[in-house]
């Protein structure tokens, strides 16, 4: 998955001799966290929806005429706006972005074509990403199996097991390591493995899987969402 295909393309930008009043009402109008500060072509800094909130937050507990009157009237863009902030390219994997993002602390990066921004992404699109992979807005069945020593032929057969109960999978995926229910804190260091298909009754899949020896940690049924237009 490259980052490309889940960015936001052509963001709004701002000059970095913008006031600061005005990028926050661009913010608020467009619903955005973040905004690139481009100038000639080039990004200079982010403006960000936190930075904003700590200088209203400053200007608020002033109470001072003279101070609101500066944010609203002469404060800029530069004198907010985080600068050379943490980028992406447009043909990192979205692994990279993810892991770069945990790394610094970061929710949100312009993305880069050379040195052009072409886009942003943000924690939106990592949940996006997340309702993508987990089947949110379709009808799927899921099934969580506990941690198991992976080896070759075993994806292979949880599928042919679970094919074999009436599922139509349609996403089987191993997922390294983390925390489980104390029953199996002695696998901690397996693999879980996720599978999400369709069947007309997913409680046979899970007795069928259950049977041959592999564990389910939780089973769950994603009802469609309706997205408005």
């Amino acid at each position: 998955m490259i980052v490309r295909n889940w960015m936001q393309v052509d963001p709004a930008v701002v000059p970095s001799d913008m006031l600061v009043s005005e990028a926050n009402r661009i913010l608020s109008e467009g619903n955005l966290h973040a905004l690139p500060v481009v100038d000639n072509g080039r990004l200079r800094g982010l403006i960000t929806r936190a930075n904003l909130l700590r200088v209203g937050h400053y200007v608020a507990r002033a109470q001072n005429a003279d101070e609101l009157d500066f944010f609203v009237t002469r404060l800029k863009v530069r004198d907010i706006m985080v600068r050379n902030p943490a980028t992406v390219q447009a043909t990192d994997t979205m692994q990279q972005c993810m892991l770069k993002g945990r790394q610094l602390g970061v929710a949100q990066f312009p993305v880069l074509d050379g040195e052009r921004v072409v886009g942003v992404i943000s924690a939106n699109e990592i949940f996006q990403l997340a309702a993508h992979c987990l089947g949110v807005l379709e009808q799927r069945s899921s099934v969580t199996l506990a941690p198991l020593s992976m080896g070759p032929g075993v994806l292979g057969h949880i599928a042919d097991v679970a094919e074999g109960a009436g599922a139509v999978l349609q996403a089987l995926y191993p997922i390294a390591g983390g925390r489980q229910r104390p029953e199996y804190d002695a696998a901690e260091s397996g693999t879980r493995v996720v599978i999400r298909f369709h069947a007309p009754a997913g409680a046979d899949v899970v007795s069928a899987l259950e049977a041959a020896g592999f564990p389910v940690l939780e089973s769950a049924d994603t009802p469609r969402q309706s997205v408005a237009a």
